[in-house]
């Protein structure tokens, strides 16, 4: 992936699109195959060497530490660096408005919505390279998840590559600069996220109709 390029990862339920995005991220271990960033190898590098490396993964569920502040959880994405943070702290605000607004509540006193802004803006604070994102819109309202998706185009012209495993499929792909069908854990079909949309049988078959 190319920096503020947009792949989308969509699939019938079952297909292995979480669990390759886990591997990807040295949460689980690769039976065959290998994992290459930047034209390094990092197959054997555990989760948290990888976000070193420049990787950053929002999971689908247990996203957040919701007894802790938004800004807590802010600040926790940034365990790795030595650095001053506050500079990335305000790019998080300024791209999540309302995480600024509720810094000092609670995450797990936050809406759907609000706590998955909370976990992309902590993935956000290691200043990552890639960001993978888990089904970034499960679980929340038709509006939520336009604004979480322009959120998104938003983080990817900043610079950053975005892969994103989605079972919202059509929105998903609008916004996809490359697309990519799983079926039964095999990549059935890739192409730009306009040409998997146009393609008749790819909508019949998983995107209905």
């Amino acid at each position: 992936m190319d920096a503020g390029e947009i792949a989308v990862v969509v699939g019938p339920n079952g297909a292995g699109k979480s669990t390759a995005m886990k591997a990807l991220f040295g949460l689980l271990r690769l039976r065959a195959g290998s994992v290459r960033f930047d034209g390094e190898e990092i197959t054997a590098l555990a989760p948290q060497a990888r976000a070193r490396k420049g990787m950053g993964f929002v999971p689908q569920t247990d996203n957040v530490f919701r007894s802790m502040t938004v800004q807590e959880n802010l600040e926790m994405g940034a365990f790795i660096r030595d650095d001053d943070i506050s500079g990335t702290l305000n790019e998080v605000y300024r791209l999540f408005p309302v995480l600024r607004d509720k810094r000092r509540q609670a995450a797990g006193e936050l809406s759907g919505g609000q706590r998955q802004q909370v976990a992309i803006g902590r993935a956000l604070m290691n200043r990552p390279r890639v960001l993978m994102l888990d089904e970034p819109t499960a679980g929340v309202s038709p509006i939520v998840t336009r604004e979480l998706f322009e959120r998104i185009v938003d983080i990817a012209r900043g610079g950053v590559a975005v892969l994103i495993v989605e079972q919202n499929a059509r929105q998903a792909l609008e916004l996809a600069d490359t697309g990519y069908v799983l079926v039964q854990g095999r990549n059935r079909h890739t192409g730009a996220g306009s040409e998997l949309l146009a393609d008749a049988d790819i909508r019949r078959s998983f995107l209905g109709g």
